[in-house]
């Protein structure tokens, strides 16, 4: 499967490159995307001190085109685009948002080791213009100190990840209904419409309280790890698969595998 990056790997069918190595190949009809949440802050009680080392071992297995990345801390980010460059051979596109911590008016810190914490994402470096761009949510728990953020890099295809409020339901449903809602319709007023893919720990249900299901606009496809984290895609690309990867229990989440066909039909599903 072509992996890593939707909205990279679109760029690169136009331009005609090879997914891997930069060599020269047919064009790719397929990328797969990796979502891990990675429970690396130390302070939690998920923390095992392994995940950062499981998730690049996985992204060296799997070989995504684009990762998405929850509970991280920042320098984790140059950790896992490292992998991800020597996996593909090539430069990486990437961002990262902190979590604003509401006491100290500073971004949240992870626990073992001072850096800033909050969500990331590491992608096959577009050949066309492209942006990273994020930002708070403006209905936030009131009682969990850290803030729940979104992080999107714009290109061919727009990315997505955000990890949505974890102790009030409501919370959570207002900020995936504010994303879909007002902050990805104002990004493509801003710079034109681009198929858009989503993936991130939502806090969310698929038909289970607190049910995700009143968020998905009805332009999106679904899919989800039978639990907390999920995958939308807008329908202009083609019907997306997926697949669990086991993390060794170095955190308390799957990873997700999915792939998806670059142009709507299916011809690209599930492509290698």
């Amino acid at each position: 499967m072509a992996s890593r990056r939707w909205f990279v790997l679109v760029a690169w069918l136009l331009a005609a490159t090879a997914l891997l190595g930069g060599s020269v190949a047919p064009p790719a009809r397929a990328v797969r995307l990796l979502q891990l949440n990675l429970c690396a802050s130390g302070q939690a009680g998920c923390y095992t001190g392994r995940s950062i080392d499981v998730a690049a071992r996985v992204i060296r297995a799997t070989r995504p085109d684009v990762v998405t990345l929850n509970e991280i801390c920042e320098g984790d980010i140059d950790t896992l685009g490292s992998v991800l460059a020597g996996v593909h051979g090539g430069p990486v596109a990437s961002g990262f948002r902190a979590a604003p911590d509401r006491p100290s008016g500073g971004p949240t810190r992870c626990g073992r080791n001072g850096q800033a914490y909050g969500i990331g994402l590491i992608a096959r470096a577009p050949t066309t213009p492209h942006e990273v761009v994020g930002g708070e949510y403006p209905v936030q728990d009131p009682v969990d100190p850290e803030e729940r953020v979104w992080l999107c890099l714009l290109a061919a295809v727009d990315v997505c990840t955000t990890h949505l409020a974890g102790f009030d339901s409501e919370a959570a449903l207002h900020q995936c209904q504010h994303l879909f809602g007002v902050t990805l319709p104002a990004l493509h007023r801003r710079a034109g419409y681009r198929p858009t893919i989503v993936a991130g720990d939502l806090n969310l249900r698929y038909g289970a309280p607190p049910d995700l299901r009143p968020c998905i606009p009805a332009g999106y496809r679904w899919l989800g790890d039978g639990a907390l984290q999920h995958v939308l895609a807008t329908r202009d690309l083609a019907e997306p698969t997926t697949r669990p990867v086991d993390l060794d229990r170095s955190t308390d989440h799957p990873g997700l595998l999915v792939t998806v066909g670059l142009t709507n039909g299916g011809s690209g599903t599930g492509a290698t």
